[in-house]
């Protein structure tokens, strides 16, 4: 099973030890969000059913991190960017793409 690139987990470890600085009410991602944190920074298996879920997450708002992004936005004051990092993007996104499709090729 597929293990996420470094700067994947680098992102993750990031996002997750930025979050904690954070105030509460500043806090982004959920729990599944962070679940998915914790399994890409500590390089545990993936299954195809967890790198759709990546993929789709990735699908549903990536138009929304660039444009918080395109407004300065930074992991500190952009849940969204935050919300990404936890989820190891940008650096998962073409990896998580290929590893489907391998994965589905039976590679």
């Amino acid at each position: 099973m597929p293990v996420a690139p470094s700067s994947a987990k680098q992102t993750a470890r990031k996002a997750l030890e930025t979050r904690k600085k954070l105030p509460m009410s500043k806090r982004a991602g959920t729990g599944v969000g962070l679940a998915r944190a914790n399994q890409i920074a500590k390089g545990d298996n993936m299954t195809l059913s967890t790198l759709k879920r990546i993929s789709s997450f990735i699908a549903r708002h990536e138009p929304n991190y660039k444009r918080a992004r395109s407004q300065g936005k930074t992991m500190k004051d952009g849940g969204v960017i935050l919300a990404m990092a936890l989820w190891g993007y940008p650096g998962i996104k073409s990896w998580v793409n290929q590893q489907i499709n391998k994965l589905e090729k039976g590679e």
